[in-house]
């Protein structure tokens, strides 16, 4: 499922080299105490919680609402999980780092001890998630960043991030592997974040169920036929996605939906794959946003078969932050923390887990007391 959506003002600067050692040191403490407390999975579950996430964020000393937060974090748990040690690894990351995605992952599941089916099925997981968020739910936000972790019992997580270069936001998406039903549709738990966009197409929406299968049966006709459809007059303007008005599809003054060379060459192909199901429409390369938009738009023009133009979108400081804010990062206090963290779980594997139990137990007792 994909578990929420967090949204994150641009901020120029870089992670400064003094910081990033500590928070690599810190989320290794971090993540050797739950995985050895509850597994790797367990790991990959609140990773894709985005309020634990942003948590992580700042109690690694980050900004608290940075868009670097997804980046540097994802960075310095790449450095910090040991695939071999934790049985997890991170692949991926920001610009041309996500594009090595799949050659990361082959690499790092013959590590694990991965069957080559099965890497397969996770490079699968990797390339239709960010197609998804990218193409099927078209708010603006266009991916920059895509972070894949993965653990040898082939459970997985994303977390990946777009830019929108209009309102100077980044907006951050999260999946998990566990329970995940449909890629296409309502494949997110909960979606959080600071603010709506208008006029958002949401395929993965239950409310576009009817859009997607016209969709697959449109695509699976004749793209000639479609461009015959999209000749018919009306006033398309309340359809007309604004984000992107340059794109193959839009309203021109004889108010006609125009298609593109590039969307027909798509379209075409998918009429050559006959598609069975709306997820393997998606997953056909050459099917992006343009192509999604303009099955929609003609299944709800043509047939009465409306899409959801809803935008679908629904945190911790223990160290300070970077930019000062609550207040300037202790450095010492972090180093401190990073001692003990790595201290108690040395203990703990040599058999003193009553420690672990202890702080668990303590921290209970400060709940019940507040």
């Amino acid at each position: 499922m994909r578990t929420g959506i967090a949204e994150l003002p641009l901020h120029p600067g870089r992670c400064p080299r003094w910081l990033f050692p500590r928070m690599v040191g810190l989320a290794e403490g971090i993540v050797d105490i739950i995985v050895f407390e509850y597994g790797a999975d367990e790991l990959l579950r609140r990773l894709s919680d985005p309020f634990f996430f942003q948590s992580l964020g700042c109690a690694l000393a980050f900004d608290w609402h940075s868009s670097g937060l997804t980046t540097t974090v994802c960075g310095a748990l790449k450095e910090a999980i040991d695939p071999e040690e934790h049985g997890l690894a991170v692949a991926g990351g920001k610009g041309r780092m996500s594009r090595k995605t799949p050659e990361e992952i082959k690499k790092i599941s013959d590590i694990l001890s991965i069957s080559s089916n099965s890497a397969k099925r996770l490079i699968y997981s990797s390339r239709l998630s960010a197609k998804v968020d990218n193409s099927c739910i078209q708010d603006g936000y266009n991916l920059y960043h895509h972070s894949f972790l993965f653990s040898e019992n082939g459970d997985w997580c994303v977390i990946q991030q777009g830019l929108n270069p209009e309102n100077l936001y980044a907006r951050r998406y999260h999946w998990l592997s566990n329970s995940l039903e449909s890629f296409v549709e309502e494949p997110h738990s909960a979606i959080c974040s600071q603010k709506k966009e208008e006029n958002v197409l949401d395929m993965t929406a239950k409310g576009s169920n009817e859009a997607r299968k016209m969709s697959v049966d449109l695509a699976k006709d004749n793209p000639k036929r479609l461009i015959r459809l999209c000749s018919i007059q009306k006033d398309l303007s309340s359809f007309i996605y604004p984000h992107k008005k340059e794109l193959e599809l839009h309203m021109h003054s004889d108010h006609r939906i125009f298609l593109s060379k590039q969307t027909f060459q798509s379209l075409q192909k998918a009429y050559e794959i006959q598609p069975q199901s709306y997820e393997e429409l998606v997953s056909i390369q050459g099917i992006g946003p343009a192509s999604i938009r303009a099955l929609a738009l003609v299944s709800e023009l043509i047939y009465g078969r409306p899409a959801s133009w809803h935008d679908p979108s629904k945190f911790s400081f223990g160290h300070g932050g970077k930019d000062g804010i609550p207040f300037p990062v202790d450095r010492k206090t972090m180093d401190k923390s990073i001692e003990i963290l790595k201290a108690g779980i040395g203990e703990a594997r040599v058999g003193q887990r009553e420690k672990l139990h202890a702080l668990r137990r303590l921290s209970s007792l400060m709940e019940n007391s507040q």
